[in-house]
């Protein structure tokens, strides 16, 4: 097996903690070599953690890329207005890329990339990893192999929880949609692809209903200060105090994106300076903490999706109706489960899967999408995988359609919104 040597742009959490993870683990079959993070704390972590010589330490993606090639990939983690220049620039140097979702908050632009990559001939694979999942791949192989006949409807569910929503999307990267993405792209694109995939067709239209309700300034508790270290009133009710939160003891995620120094001092420090410390009704905050999209596709499958913030832990729940039964599941941070009722006959069937990856690598597709990726690179864009440009930038569409049947209160034709930013001319030159 050839050891693929991997170039990191973004040293994140993601970067750092679920895909240099993995190479820590298998580094047989694969090697960072490079990195590009403009966080000095981050940069010097992730180059003492991979053993990266000074020469191959970059503060600046800019500073990497103009290199001669130093590995066979590009793995992009950058924040979401921060991908589609490096991803341009990692493909005209000759790199094959793995980008972080979303692929842009501009659909011209996924549109662009996804056409660019068809070009050059080069591997380009979005990190959509709910597909590389057991939960999700054992759905898909079921309704492929036709336990509940042919699909009728699709009701799914993700369950953010209000602790993630409150670090994630309230003081967080992804909080604005003008810094950031709509809530619907940012974190529900998974849930998109999701759905175009078990569907298993092309989505024909699509409405969108939505709206950031609770965490506002008119639902700050009386009193409560611009921050929670400022002496909160309302500290020890408070679901959303932010030394509650962070003050764990515990050096993983959320509190590794806090600081890099995870000590309860430099964490405590964090709090009273920086975004994570700030009261959730006090934010900048302007993406929906719940939002509903209804979706049919050209099968005649119908789906409805609903995304929300007040739940206690971070699940998704899923449940496929079809003409011989009806399938459901849950897909937690432990333990994920399938169930398949058969009319007529009662039969029962349960499904318990593995977890691969920890609680942060998204039920093991954090995983799954590296190796996918690795196997892409060895064959040199000879074989398929699961998220190729095409399939991606239909995904991503159905997100920003839904954002926009959200704000204009419509329902959106999606062959018309595809011809909208060319995406007909990608699927030909993929094709």
């Amino acid at each position: 097996m050839k050891k693929v040597t991997i170039a990191l742009i973004g040293a994140g959490s993601r970067g750092m903690e679920s895909y240099g993870s993995y190479a820590l683990q298998n580094s047989y079959e694969l090697e960072f070599v490079a990195v590009a993070e403009i966080n000095s704390g981050r940069r010097a972590k992730f180059q003492q953690l991979h053993n990266l010589p000074a020469e191959r330490v970059f503060a600046d993606w800019r500073e990497l890329l103009s290199q001669p090639k130093l590995a066979d990939a590009v793995l992009i983690c950058t924040q979401d207005r921060m991908h589609f220049e490096p991803a341009m620039a990692a493909l005209q140097a000759g790199y094959h890329v793995l980008l972080e979702k979303p692929m842009s908050p501009d659909p011209a632009e996924c549109v662009k990339m996804g056409a660019y990559a068809a070009e050059v001939g080069r591997v380009f694979s979005i990190c959509h990893v709910l597909r590389f999942t057991s939960f999700f791949s054992t759905l898909k192989r079921l309704l492929d192999e036709g336990a509940i006949g042919r699909l009728i409807s699709i009701e799914h569910s993700e369950n953010v929880a209000y602790w993630h929503y409150a670090h994630s999307y309230v003081r967080g990267n992804w909080r604005n949609t003008a810094l950031s993405s709509p809530m619907i792209l940012a974190k529900s694109c998974h849930d998109m692809d999701i759905l175009l995939w078990l569907a298993d067709a092309n989505c024909t239209r699509l409405s969108s209903f939505g709206t950031l309700t609770h965490f506002k300034l008119e639902n700050a508790p009386p009193g409560a200060p611009m921050r929670c270290t400022d002496g909160c009133p309302a500290a020890h009710t408070c679901a959303y105090y932010a030394p509650k939160f962070y003050l764990t003891g515990k050096d993983g995620w959320p509190a590794s994106v806090v600081s890099v120094d995870t000590s309860r001092q430099a964490l405590m420090k964090a709090l009273e300076e920086g975004p994570y410390g700030r009261c959730v009704y006090h934010c900048d905050n302007d993406v929906v903490d719940h939002q509903v999209v209804n979706l049919q596709f050209d099968n005649d499958v119908t789906a409805a999706f609903t995304m929300c913030a007040f739940t206690d832990d971070v699940t998704r729940k899923i449940k496929l109706m079809g003409t011989k039964g009806e399938m459901w599941g849950t897909m937690a941070r432990d333990t994920n489960q399938i169930e398949v009722n058969e009319f007529g006959t009662g039969t029962h069937k349960v499904y318990t899967l593995s977890n691969e990856g920890g609680p942060q690598g998204h039920g093991g597709g954090d995983f799954g999408i590296i190796r996918d990726f690795l196997r892409l690179v060895r064959s040199e864009g000879r074989e398929t995988g699961l998220t190729a440009a095409a399939t991606s930038v239909q995904s991503h569409l159905l997100a920003f359609a839904a954002e926009e049947a959200r704000l204009k209160h419509s329902v959106i034709e999606m062959d018309e919104y595809g011809r909208r930013w060319g995406f007909e001319r990608l699927v030909a030159n993929e094709i």
